[in-house]
């Protein structure tokens, strides 16, 4: 399949893609670093934008989000075992799509004496 314009895509087989995933994970865990998004576009030698666009292609789609789950098991791990969790909290808003959700419940009826009049009406009072 040939490419639309632009740079060719570096991975064309998404086996050749998992064994650069996998390898990555295992350096990680022999060296006892966190496994990072950006460290994971460093072994496969993408940017994250270019990422996203192989999570878009039906073929590759699997293999990053399997990827993607990884990473974000690890840092939710550390969110709860670690003291410090800002930069975790940071990371999984900006690439997982979690969020500060803050909702208000409000019951009761809205008291509105000016309720049902009409424009003319209204002017009538600002006028008096």
């Amino acid at each position: 399949m040939k490419n639309k314009g632009g740079r060719p895509r570096k991975y064309t087989e998404v086996e050749i893609m998992q064994q650069r995933i996998n390898k990555y994970f295992k350096q990680c865990d022999e060296k006892k670093e966190p496994y990072t998004i950006t460290g994971l576009c460093i072994a496969l030698d993408i940017t994250r934008e270019t990422l996203k666009e192989y999570l878009k292609k039906e073929t590759f789609s699997d293999t990053i989000k399997k990827s993607k789950l990884r990473v974000e098991n690890y840092l939710e791990k550390h969110l709860i075992t670690d003291g410090s969790t800002t930069g975790i909290i940071f990371n999984l808003k900006n690439n997982f799509g979690w969020s500060d959700k803050q909702q208000i419940e409000h019951s009761g009826n809205v008291n509105n004496p000016f309720e049902g009049l009409s424009t003319e009406e209204l002017r009538k009072i600002l006028n008096e």
